[in-house]
This record gives structure tokens, C-alpha cells and sequence, in this order.
């Protein structure tokens, strides 16, 4: 399978280039028809001619989609001077002189320019991103099992299942923001560890940034959700998650195993 690479330094964090990577944005303007504003593993990605890719990998070492001919991938490496973004792209070729012909003067050169723009509107969504105002949200673990709580409003959101959080206000630390917004939620005290998963994309301009929290003090209680409940490693694909918490199941999962 003939392979064509490129890669680029961006000026920023690796949870903020992840997250970039998450926005279809990126890839919409090519022509891939999307199911969502974020990419999710298990996405089914349908580009030019009819091409369909499954979305293998979403979290921080990247993003990666296959289908039968073609497979994209791009890996994310953290250096001293920001995040190393290494694009890969591989395609079956046509057998015959024909074929190779269409390879070099075609395909090779599609990809490359392709690869070129979509690098400058990375590192523009990442430009944005570091700035963005930030929604934090706890991913509390007890005993092997997750934290999480369904919501009773708005309507269009009520019966899912979200992590607890909230926004950051004014000259708060998201760190402090998210102790209150648990306290207000669950009745409960935490303790704040380090960021769980890549910056996800809520809007233009906000992001949502989940950290590990363990229970200081209290019993979990609904004070502002229908429900909460503990869940397994195993459980966490099962869940009907708003879709920002749903692009992070991988990364839950992993903190639990």
C-alpha cells in the first residue's frame, strides 16, 4: 500500500491539538459528509465517490480512519516546542502501468495538497482553542467505577448522561471551578488530579476539559439531575452520553482500567 506522510510543529499543547483534531470542521470543507460537529471511534466518514472510512481512533496520540482501499492517520508527538503533528496517508493502487501513472501524478499530489491545507486550518482551530473559555468537568472514580449524571434539562438534552462540571467564572482557576460546581451538583467535596482526554470543542470559542477528581468528603447525591450512577470500564459505550462526554469514552476508559 503506497504511503504518503507529511508532518508539522503546532504551537500548542497536545490536549489542545487533540482536540482540535476532533472538530469535523477540519475535514468538511473536503467534501466528507460527517455524522456530528466531533469526531466519536465508530464514526462512519463518507468522502468524495462514494468513499466510506470508519473512525478507529480519537484521543490524544491522535486520530485514525480506515476503509477498504484507503486509511487515514495522523499521530501526535509532544516536544519541548509544542506538538509534532505527523500525517499519514496510505491507498491501494490500481494494478498496470495505468495504475501506477494515476498513483504518481494523481493521487500522490491530491493527498499532499489536501494534507497542506488541512495542516494551515489545524493550526488556525488551535490558535482558537488556546484561547477559548473553558467548561471543567470531574471524571470522579470510586472503586474502579466512573461518576455520572443524567440531566433533566433542557429537553433536548434531558434522560442523557454527562460528567459533573460546569463553567469556569471569571478569574477562576479551572481547578477551583470545578470543587464549587461539585459541591452545587452532588453535595460532595473532591479532590482535583490531572486533565483526562484532549480539550474538546463546544462552540467556536469554549472547550470542555475534563480532570480525574476523587470524593474528599459526602455522598453523591442528584441535586440538580434526574440520577447519578457508577459505571464500569464496560459500561461506559452503553450510555446514551451528551455528545461532548461521548468523544471522551476512550480516554474514560482507560483512566478506569
Amino acid at each position: 500500500m503506497p504511503e504518503l506522510r507529511a508532518s508539522a510543529l503546532v504551537d500548542a499543547p497536545v490536549a489542545v491539538v487533540a482536540g482540535a483534531l476532533l472538530d469535523t470542521a477540519l475535514i468538511a470543507g473536503f467534501g466528507v459528509k460527517v455524522p456530528g460537529p466531533l469526531l466519536c471511534l465508530g464514526d462512519v466518514l463518507t468522502g468524495p465517490l462514494g468513499v466510506k472510512l470508519v473512525v478507529t481512533r480519537a484521543d490524544l496520540s491522535g486520530v485514525s480512519a480506515a476503509g477498504d482501499f484507503l486509511e487515514l492517520h495522523t499521530d501526535l508527538v509532544v516536544t519541548g516546542a509544542g506538538t509534532m503533528v505527523v500525517d499519514r496517508v496510505g491507498w491501494t493502487t490500481v494494478g498496470g502501468v495505468v495504475g501506477r501513472f494515476a498513483d504518481v501524478t494523481v493521487g500522490r499530489g491530491m493527498a499532499l495538497r489536501v494534507l497542506q491545507k488541512r495542516s494551515a486550518l489545524l493550526a488556525q482551530r488551535c490558535a482558537e482553542l488556546r484561547e477559548a473559555r473553558v467548561v471543567v468537568g470531574a471524571a470522579i472514580v470510586r472503586d474502579g467505577r466512573l461518576l455520572a449524571q443524567q440531566r433533566a434539562y433542557p429537553e433536548s438534552h434531558a434522560g442523557q448522561w454527562e460528567l459533573p462540571g460546569g463553567q469556569v467564572e471569571a478569574g477562576e482557576k479551572p481547578e477551583d471551578a470545578l470543587v464549587r460546581e461539585c459541591e452545587e451538583e452532588l453535595g460532595v467535596t473532591v479532590v482535583v488530579g490531572g486533565q483526562v482526554g484532549p480539550d474538546v470543542p463546544l462552540k467556536k470559542d469554549v472547550v470542555l476539559r475534563i480532570y480525574a477528581a476523587a470524593l474528599g468528603g459526602g455522598e453523591p447525591e442528584a441535586l440538580e439531575h434526574n440520577a447519578v450512577r457508577w459505571l464500569t470500564a464496560d459500561e461506559l459505550s452503553g450510555v446514551d452520553w451528551l455528545p461532548a462526554d461521548r468523544v471522551l469514552v476512550p480516554a474514560l476508559q482507560a483512566l478506569l482500567t
